[in-house]
Parts: structure tokens; sequence; C-alpha cells
């Protein structure tokens, strides 16, 4: 199981929240280098930790978790339709037509044409 990903994960969302290392450290009670340890898959944040930092950068933990737990490819996809569905039609139907290569091509691949 790759659990350097939910340090990748932690790590987009503290960047999109605009938060330094430092202020997410202080915010979930943790230091800065323990932050970094968590974000370069060196650490596995407990579970009080991981609550702090979800708390922290006001996310709920299926986000961080979505390559770890099964169901969370089910969010995963979620969250692209919602960010596809924010597009313009025109680039809606160019994003599904490249997706629906990428479905026949891997059915193929693994002979279910």
């Amino acid at each position: 199981m790759d659990w350097s990903s939910i340090g990748r994960n932690l790590r987009a969302y503290r960047r999109e929240s605009g938060l330094r290392q430092e202020d997410l450290a202080r915010a979930a009670g943790v230091s800065g280098n323990y932050i970094g340890m968590v974000e370069r898959g060196e650490k596995i944040p407990s579970l009080e930790t991981l609550v702090a930092l979800l708390n922290a950068l006001h996310i709920s933990a299926d986000m961080v978790l979505t390559e770890v737990v099964e169901s969370g490819y089910t969010v995963k996809e979620s969250l692209l339709a919602e960010q596809i569905g924010r597009l313009p039609q025109r680039e809606r139907r160019r994003i599904h037509a490249v997706v629906e290569v990428l479905v026949q091509q891997a059915e193929y691949e693994e002979g279910n044409p």
C-alpha cells in the first residue's frame, strides 16, 4: 500500500489553502519538521494527528485517503466530476472523448474489447 499518497495529498491541500508548513504545524500542534516528513512520505501521522491536520485544513479524511482506501477512488471520481462540471460544455465534451479513448485502450489491453 502506498502510504506516501497521504503526505502528497496533505501537501496539495496545504498549498491550495495558501499555508506554509509552519502554519499547518502550528494549527495542528506539531512541528514544521514533522509536517515535512509526512508530506515526503517519511512518516505516517497517527489518527489523532491526522484528524488535527484535516481540521486545520478544513478537509475531510476521504480527500486525503483517496489512494489508500478502496472506496477512495469513488471520492476522487466525484471530485473530478465536480471539477469537470464547472467547465464550459465544449471542454467537458473534449474531456469525455479523451476518457472514452483511454477506457477503450484499457479494455483492449486487458483483452475485453
